[in-house]
């Protein structure tokens, strides 16, 4: 849903890099944004060999020349950790707004994942389950914005990076299994299931759906 595990060692290895570099380096901004930058040159360069696509590699390696420019433009180390402390406070708002607007995150994913485009809109027990589903991924975004902010404030790096290390990888898996289960748990018995959306006349809507002659 987020990047995966690549996704995930962009997310951790650049900052990682940045805090022993900027350690051993004496403080030195310029060593830290150099260990990042390196580091997330060679995560792109393993990436593209990989055969991930160039887009989403570029964006990765963007997000970390971007988290050094503002890094040496403030002088100030925490400020490598802005962009994802504000892509987190954007990623809340944009998850809480889609629930909302009753087209919660969650259920575009899947259904997007699922081959339903939005299909999934027209079974009002999927999309109930969906928008309650999407609040645990909100919850998962303000936990990092109110770890981050105090952190960041008090300009604590080493701290940071722990933090950012500890609220990728176990809490998007946290989040997957507890999404799952608040999904599930909130479909009413005799469901067919999220590859079947129900229409509003109580019957299947699996009639054009790919998966259903496979299963």
């Amino acid at each position: 849903m987020l990047g995966g595990r690549r996704g995930a060692i962009d997310a951790t290895l650049p900052p990682v890099a940045f805090a022993a570099g900027w350690l051993i380096g004496g403080e030195s901004l310029w060593a830290g944004v150099g260990a990042a930058l390196v580091t997330g040159a060679a995560v792109a360069g393993w990436r593209l060999r990989r055969g991930d696509r160039p887009r989403s590699v570029l964006i990765g390696l963007l997000a970390v020349c971007v988290a050094a420019l503002i890094t040496l433009r403030t002088g100030r180390a925490a400020d490598f950790f802005l962009l994802q402390l504000l892509s987190n406070a954007a990623s809340a708002l944009a998850w809480a707004v889609s629930i909302v607007l009753r087209w919660p995150l969650l259920g575009v994913v899947v259904g997007a994942a699922l081959g339903q485009r939005s299909r999934w809109r027209r079974d009002p027990a999927l999309l109930r389950a969906y928008g309650r589903g999407s609040w645990v991924w909100t919850a998962t975004y303000v936990l990092r914005v109110a770890v981050f902010v105090p952190l960041y404030l008090s300009g604590q790096v080493v701290a940071l990076v722990v933090a950012r290390v500890a609220l990728t990888w176990p809490l998007v898996a946290a989040a997957l299994a507890v999404s799952w289960v608040v999904v599930r748990r909130s479909l009413p018995p005799g469901h067919p299931g999220l590859r079947h959306p129900v229409d509003p006349a109580g019957a299947a809507d699996g009639a054009d759906d790919p998966h259903r002659s496979r299963e």
